[in-house]
């Protein structure tokens, strides 16, 4: 479930829409959480599915570390990407504000966190040189995104939390712990799905 404070705005044809701020969301806020409506979905399942269907749950979904589709159920899953993304995700099912998130500002994603299937193109951003994003980038970038969670942890018991009654209770105890500075944050590397395991890539190696 994304932040209540955020709407759906129509950018252009060619983005489509966005997710975007109404009020001030503070560093450290948790601005999406896997909740009990999402779906989760097993990768023969979705291989299985008609061409149509499966075009769109691939758009529109993202993979954990386990290989399964997670397709949102509200406007989540029209967060767009940014190579300065002002949302990271962590290994407790949700993402916090890397920064603070102004009225009407754009919540964005770097999609490299999200094990996309194939290779996604990008529009160029000042400041980078990255112009693609790879379904192996939470290898490449992850101790970069490590330092952006751990530094939005530091704020998340000191910030308005609505989504937090719904933090998984298998995460609970250990998000507290990392907020309270009690244990190490897990790295984001460990969502990094390795597509060898799956029969198709196995079968052609």
């Amino acid at each position: 479930m994304m932040h209540p404070d955020t709407e759906l705005r129509f950018m252009n044809e060619e983005i489509g829409y966005g997710v975007f701020a109404t009020k001030l969301i503070p560093k450290g806020t948790i601005v999406w959480v896997l909740d009990d409506l999402d779906q989760v979905l097993e990768p023969e399942y979705v291989a299985a599915l008609d061409e149509l269907r499966k075009r769109d749950v691939i758009k529109y979904s993202f993979r954990n570390q386990h290989g399964q589709y997670i397709l949102c159920w509200d406007k989540a899953r029209f967060v767009n990407h940014s190579f300065h993304a002002n949302c990271v995700g962590t290994m407790y099912d949700m993402e916090l504000a890397a920064r603070d998130i102004l009225p009407g500002e754009q919540l964005t994603d770097d999609y490299g966190t999200l094990n996309l299937d194939e290779p996604f193109a990008c529009m160029p951003e000042e400041g980078t040189d990255r112009r693609c994003v790879l379904p192996d980038d939470l290898l490449r970038y992850y101790q970069q995104w490590d330092q952006m969670a751990g530094e939005a942890f530091a704020a998340l018991l000191h910030v308005p939390q609505p989504l937090l009654p719904l933090i998984r209770p298998v995460h609970r105890e250990r998000v507290r712990a990392v907020a309270e500075n009690q244990t190490l944050l897990d790295s984001i590397r460990h969502l990094y799905f390795n597509r060898s395991s799956e029969p198709e890539n196995q079968a052609r190696g």
